[in-house]
């Protein structure tokens, strides 16, 4: 357990930290633009501090567990990506409308330094959630090196949700495809947490391991900010936000959000009745354009 208390703190102290810092630094030269970096640099160095801190006495050395090398390396490539695409998108933007109102850059109001500073500490909260499994499977003391077919299938269904959501990135910065971005991102922390099971030292399983459970928010908190929050994920893209679509080429972009999902990859959208769009496909009322 001293293993898995130090990994956990750590992430808890290193993540909050640097966001800290980052809060700082913007707040003093007044940007946004390095929001979404130090997120995504913030994910890559708990990969690599769990890996070091990780291995307790009684635990293979990382190196030598390919129980944690795979979905370390899976989680690295899958924050780097995250890294490079967001880094990308702030030099072509050079700015985020969300932070207009805290920063006072709309001309309307003051900067607000304390709800700026809520923003970085929700980003920090969310790395740390979504971290949670990464962080249990390098934590575990479990000599357990060969992979199961669960383990494989696990990881495999990981590495799939990692490739959806670069394919689906780089479709929206050619045109905007809806978001299967949301949909890998939210399917690749549900795979991570299923294979996470498998570390657990509870000799009766994981189903008995509460560390193990309290993986689970990953998954849901992300599911929670990309599908239900605002200003961020499906909530801040949809609804009102289509005016610029709909006032270029209303009736074509009409028949395209007809036959195609807003978040799961799906062909032949648009034969799916509307009860079940407005339900499992979460292309609820709220979503449509005014």
């Amino acid at each position: 357990m001293g293993s898995q208390a130090l990994v956990y703190s750590t992430a808890v102290a290193v993540t909050f930290g640097l966001q800290t810092i980052g809060f700082v630094v913007a707040y003093l030269l007044k940007t946004e633009t390095f929001y979404d970096i130090f997120g995504g640099t913030n994910y890559v160095l708990l990969a690599m501090l769990s890996a070091i801190l990780g291995a307790g006495d009684e635990a293979l050395p990382w190196a030598d567990d390919p129980r944690k090398i795979l979905p370390t390396v899976l989680f690295v490539c899958s924050r780097g990506w995250l890294l490079l695409f967001l880094a990308w998108r702030a030099h072509e933007r050079k700015g985020d409308s969300r932070f207009d109102e805290v920063l006072g850059k709309n001309g309307r109001n003051a900067p607000r330094p304390l709800s700026f500073f809520v923003y970085w500490m929700v980003q920090g909260l969310w790395v740390v959630l979504v971290s949670m499994p990464m962080l249990f499977v390098n934590s575990s003391n479990l000599r357990k090196p060969d992979l199961s077919a669960y383990d494989i299938f696990c990881a495999v269904s990981f590495g799939s949700g990692v490739l959806i959501e670069v394919v689906a990135d780089f479709q929206k910065a050619m045109w905007v495809k809806r978001h299967p971005n949301y949909f890998g991102e939210i399917f690749q922390w549900w795979c991570l947490f299923a294979f996470s099971y498998s570390s657990s030292e509870n000799p009766t399983g994981g189903y008995a391991d509460p560390l193990w459970w309290a993986g689970i928010i990953s998954p849901l908190f992300t599911m929670q900010i990309l599908l239900a929050m605002q200003p961020t994920g499906i909530c801040n893209a949809e609804g009102k936000s289509l005016k610029r679509y709909y006032d270029k080429c209303p009736e074509r972009y009409a028949a395209y959000r007809e036959n195609t999902s807003i978040l799961i990859p799906f062909i032949g959208y648009g034969h799916v009745p509307k009860f079940l769009k407005r339900t499992i496909f979460f292309d609820f009322d709220s979503r449509a354009y005014p």
